[in-house]
């Protein structure tokens, strides 16, 4: 049987591809660009929402704990900047002020008085101790126990540390007069102690 000449050939131009039947497909012209790229260039739809010029947070402003935060956060920013100097963070502040002020407090009476974990104080005190601002002594009273005290080094770096601290707090509380401060601090004690 004689042969039959193949069919002719699609010509494969450009951006098209040939399949396995022969046939010529036209392929998407190639883009430069990836499509996360092209994506990317797409405007975005804008949310519906309407600006809003001010916010309104007058409920928050009725709550007790959002203010005492607010207040809170104001002051220990500037706490934490002006007492790094002393290498102290506000809880080693509040202990080493705390055994300043009770010379021979046991670590239960500074968890009950600051209401910290006694896990977290124990590394506290080995720190404090190793910079050597703080020494343990035998309780006069309780033979189990141990007393803290403040060493000359510690005792001087509180000095410096409690006037900067106080400083800082007649500044931050400078809208209020000293009759207005007094009473703030004796209403936010009624809520904890």
């Amino acid at each position: 049987m004689p042969r039959q000449p193949a069919p002719p050939r699609p010509l494969k131009t450009p951006g098209s591809e040939v399949t396995a039947s022969g046939a010529s497909v036209q392929q998407a012209p190639l883009d430069p660009q990836p499509a996360k790229a092209r994506r990317a260039r797409a405007p975005r739809a804008k949310p519906n929402a309407l600006a809003l010029d001010t916010v309104d947070s007058s409920y928050l402003q009725t709550l007790m704990g959002y203010n005492a935060r607010r207040a809170a956060l104001s002051i220990i920013e500037l706490f934490l900047e002006r007492l790094a100097p002393y290498g102290l963070k506000p809880v080693d502040f509040s202990v080493m002020s705390t055994i300043g002020h009770n010379p021979g407090v046991t670590s239960r009476q500074l968890c009950a008085t600051l209401n910290l974990l006694p896990p977290n104080l124990v590394g506290l005190i080995q720190s404090l101790e190793s910079r050597g601002l703080i020494e343990r002594k035998p309780h006069p009273h309780d033979g189990r126990a141990v007393g803290l005290h403040a060493t000359p080094k510690g005792q001087a770096l509180m000095v410096q540390a409690e006037r900067t601290a106080t400083e800082l707090e007649i500044e931050k509380t400078a809208k209020l007069t000293p009759a207005q401060r007094k009473t703030l601090l004796a209403l936010l004690q009624k809520i904890y102690l």
